[in-house]
């Protein structure tokens, strides 16, 4: 079998078979197969696209190119979610001991912040003390244990896809449904849960950014999932405006812990229930809604993150004394610049404000700072008066707040009426 042929079958249209597409992966696993191969192959499909034998193939071999977590050492059915990330987007912190409040296993491998997109393990190791390099034996005694665990990728998970994400990166092949669905299932499927819930973002701080593409790639993941004999389901959610309030890693853990003590902004906290009760429904547990509900209000979700904290190492006295947490050095108002309505906030700018305050990376390997970060206080559809305070920065470096803010205002536009709001959820995929 060559590269060549695959190349050329692929140029002009043609399918290609489970045969072929192992012999791809492996080569691309082993480094067996040259670079300037493997890019055409990308670029081939890019334009040519796969259909669903093709992508559910192509999902499958990359899952089977490294380890797999074999989950069968942990009691009862085991759920997972994944969002393809966005700006404010905790849930996992709030969603995740929800779940296991109410007697779900929740085995997670969640991963950093790139860009303006925030990583869930960076929020959780601004609690002093949290390890999420955790070894598999302890993952597994962890979710036994206490139903739940957040940890870093520790194991080989389908290396073919980071060789293929680093190429497709560099070759400008990076937004074809049929990549992205395998990409992001791959790592789901070898990371073992038996239910995979999906939260597609679409909007202008989202990879997606209409609902027709989110739609389409959210379609894409299910039919692999399902095809994969993993329950899966969607779904399609605006981040065309930041999520919740706090932006930034230890904001967004204090805001995670308030709205499971009942005190969330409301759109974040609509989007962690509907999450958690799908989840549970998913899991074949009962009247969902109800138990989300009463594990929010008896303190247990919020027992259940303090537990996992405990665990993995963290303080737990964080969980129940937000001041624990290490304040930034300076703080800055940012005030309306007129009278009227905010009719948009590009959460991808918002996001990259707060990248420049320290709370991202630029590149792989970058430190950040854990309290920097962002508050809103106004939102799309907001009225406002010129010199309100709309929201609040933070930052270890002074020098940092110039560069921001006015990246910041630049996501803002103000309108004289007030804009249509679009609904926080937008659809469910089965």
């Amino acid at each position: 079998m060559r590269m060549y042929d695959l190349i050329l079958k692929k140029r002009n249209g043609g399918k290609l078979t489970k045969e072929e597409i192992e012999f791809f992966v492996k080569g691309v696993t082993d480094k067996t197969i040259e670079l300037y191969h493997a890019s055409a192959l990308m670029m081939a499909i890019y334009f040519r696209g796969m259909d669903e034998e093709e992508t559910l193939n192509l999902t499958l071999a990359m899952a089977e190119s490294g380890e797999k977590m074999d989950l069968s050492l942990i009691d009862g059915i085991k759920v997972d979610k994944h969002s393809t990330g966005g700006v404010g987007d905790k849930t996992s912190l709030a969603v995740v001991p929800i779940v296991a409040a109410c007697g779900v296993k929740v085995a997670k491998m969640s991963g950093r912040g790139l860009g303006h997109t925030g990583g869930t393990i960076d929020k959780l190791e601004s609690i002093k003390g949290f390890d999420t390099s955790v070894e598999p034996e302890k993952f597994f005694d962890i979710v036994n244990t206490h139903g739940l665990c957040i940890a870093g990728q520790s194991m080989n998970l389908a290396p073919a896809d980071k060789e293929l994400y680093a190429l497709r990166d560099v070759t400008a092949t990076v937004d074809n449904v049929s990549l992205i669905a395998s990409s992001i299932m791959s790592k789901k499927l070898a990371s073992g849960s038996d239910c995979i819930l999906l939260d597609v973002k679409v909007g202008s701080g989202a990879f997606m950014k209409t609902k027709a593409e989110a739609e389409k790639l959210a379609h894409e993941m299910v039919k692999i999932g399902n095809g994969a004999g993993r329950k899966t389901v969607a779904f399609i959610t605006d981040m065309d405006k930041p999520l919740g309030n706090a932006i930034g890693n230890s904001v967004e853990v204090i805001e995670a812990i308030e709205t499971l003590k009942g005190n969330g902004p409301e759109d974040f906290t609509l989007l962690t229930k509907t999450l958690s009760a799908e989840l549970l429904r998913m899991a074949g547990v009962e009247n969902p809604e109800e138990k989300v509900e009463k594990v929010i209000s008896n303190g247990k979700a919020l027992e259940k993150l303090a537990l996992m904290v405990k665990s993995q190492g963290g303080d737990e006295n964080y969980i129940y004394n937000a001041s624990l947490f290490e304040k930034a050095k300076y703080t800055r108002e940012i005030v309306a610049g007129e009278d009227g309505f905010i009719s948009h906030m590009n959460a991808e700018t918002v996001g990259v404000a707060c990248a420049k305050l320290g709370a991202g990376r630029e590149k792989k390997g970058d430190s950040i700072d854990f309290t920097a970060g962002i508050y809103l206080f106004k939102k799309t559809g907001d009225k406002v008066f010129k010199g309100e305070k709309i929201a609040e920065m933070y930052a270890s470096d002074e020098n940092k707040f110039t560069e921001a803010e006015k990246t910041f205002l630049s996501a803002i536009e103000y309108g004289a009426t007030a804009p249509e709001i679009v609904s926080l959820i937008m659809g469910k995929i089965e």
